[in-house]
């Protein structure tokens, strides 16, 4: 008796185990830029632009992929998302609503100031994951950009109130 106990102790905790390390594999696929652009829509419109943005073109052939922007670092943040990213698959699979590349253009505008606000709201915490001002050489960037980045800085400004389209096709804010 108790040695059957002890095996379905032992079965149960392997399947666990076996469960548990299945979900943290599957959780970390769906946190790369390979699962990000999985459908056609995204591959063929943000995906496509972001080809050609200085976060897949670089001088260094560093990059940035679809997570190290979209996706918080840090475990708790992390979840929260993709609890919000479940309504995106909603819209997508579901309601059709961005199912073809041209109905995600209709909507490209009310997506880019879901992530806007997301990212103002977080003193856009996944570009300061890789972008950290105070190792930031003002004096090797243009004037402009010199001046404009130490005045945000002073206004407070976050990163993506003045880098909307920094990665993707900015959308008209003004239909």
């Amino acid at each position: 008796m108790k040695r059957s106990i002890v095996v379905i102790f032992l079965v149960g905790m392997a399947l666990g185990g076996a469960l548990l390390l299945g979900s943290l594999a599957a959780f970390e696929y769906t946190n790369t830029t390979e699962f990000c652009i999985s459908c056609h829509e995204m591959e063929q419109t943000v995906y496509q632009e972001y080809l050609k943005s200085p976060h897949y073109k670089t001088p260094s052939g560093v990059t940035a992929g679809c997570p190290d922007c979209h996706v918080p670092r840090a475990w708790g943040p992390k979840i929260v998302r993709k609890i919000q990213a479940t309504n995106e698959l909603y819209q997508k699979f579901v309601t059709g609503s961005i199912a073809t590349p041209e109905l995600f253009e209709e909507k490209r505008l009310e997506l880019a100031e879901h992530v806007w606000d997301y990212m103002d709201k977080t003193d856009s915490r996944e570009c300061r994951a890789c972008h950290n001002q105070s190792r930031m050489d003002f004096h090797k960037q243009s004037r402009r950009a010199q001046e404009k980045m130490e005045q945000g800085l002073l206004d407070g400004k976050t990163c993506i109130d003045c880098h909307k389209g920094i990665a993707h096709k900015k959308p008209r804010e003004d239909d």
